[in-house]
């Protein structure tokens, strides 16, 4: 399967965080509480591993990595993994090493959707915590996560140890079941909270970093208008001068919108006006010449006429005998 085929739509993207952390936690034996812990890169390298066991050089993988420099160098060793087993996925490694929730839980789901699809999911033969003793912080990390599970069971002996005692105690004193509940039973229900609390701080974080990606999208496509209204072919347009009078007001005022839309109307009415046509103005004009043409030339041959009619004229006083002629 094309690691390039899961989409964003995907099934995968749909997966909830606990889910996704109950699964990190059950295939690398890790006890992480937070998606944004696996920010390092150090976690993905090792899902990388169980999946395709061998292929991650674990000995270049730092599960103590605190600065940004240190999980670059994690997510170069995860990227020629990509490489090598021909992974089209793109990582994008400045999001996730700032440790956004959102941004850390997308990747993980990938990874998940990723692991499932090769042999089916079933990791059972890997063994975590071996493959990670070779990796830097690999022995710490191991510590911590046993440390934790042996702390509950002490907790639980010592816990069962108090109930028999004040069991014991009860039964020694008749009025001991008026005694005053012991501080720590009093606070028990504070430290239960915590847990809730710390998981709507995650979801919390999770809606501002979703809210942002839609500002920033948002935004970005109100830039590109911007560079398009300010290109020199068409900056000049009516519409583009209401365009750019809605995006740079500085207040949400209804009569902005109002303003823009009558220049608009304006602009439409203008157009509806008639105009003539250089090629109508040009026939015209040649018409205009054509007329002054022929008037000259009515004029020219009305002299012309009234030449001809007093030559006539003389000629017939020639004929008849006149005494003028006749006198010279």
């Amino acid at each position: 399967m094309a690691a390039s085929n899961i989409g964003m739509m995907d099934g995968a993207y749909f997966v909830g965080r606990n889910e996704i952390l109950a699964w990190i936690n059950t295939t690398l034996q890790l006890g992480l509480s937070k998606v944004e812990e696996a920010a390092s890169g150090a976690v993905a390298c090792q899902l990388m591993d169980a999946a395709h066991p061998g292929a991650v050089p674990m000995h270049k993988v730092n599960f103590d990595a605190k600065t940004e420099y240190e999980m670059i160098q994690n997510y170069k060793v995860l990227q020629d993994v990509f490489n090598k087993l021909k992974i089209t996925k793109h990582i994008e490694v400045n999001k996730l090493t700032k440790g956004r929730p959102l941004d850390n839980l997308e990747f993980m789901q990938w990874m998940k959707r990723y692991c499932d699809s090769v042999n089916g999911g079933f990791m059972n033969s890997y063994n975590a915590s071996e493959r990670r003793e070779s990796s830097k912080g690999g022995k710490e990390t191991n510590r911590r996560t046993s440390g934790p599970s042996q702390a509950s069971a002490k907790s639980s002996s010592a816990t069962h140890k108090a109930q028999a005692s004040s069991h014991g105690a009860k039964k020694a004193n008749g009025h001991a079941s008026n005694a005053p509940l012991p501080r720590s039973a009093k606070a028990s229900p504070a430290n239960s909270a915590g847990p809730a609390y710390d998981e709507q701080i995650t979801e919390l974080k999770l809606l501002v970093d979703s809210l942002e990606k839609e500002r920033d999208f948002y935004f970005s496509k109100l830039r590109d208008v911007e560079i398009v209204c300010q290109s020199p072919e068409i900056e000049h347009l009516p519409i583009v001068n209401a365009i750019q009078k809605i995006l740079y007001a500085a207040e949400d005022d209804p009569s902005m919108v109002a303003e823009a839309q009558a220049m608009v109307s304006q602009q439409q009415q203008q157009n509806e006006q008639p105009m003539l046509s250089p090629i109508l103005e040009a026939s015209e004009e040649r018409a205009h010449k054509r007329k002054s043409i022929s008037d000259l030339e009515l004029e020219e041959f009305g002299m012309a006429s009234i030449s001809r009619q007093r030559l006539s004229d003389i000629s017939d006083v020639q004929l008849c005998g006149s005494p003028l002629t006749s006198f010279t």
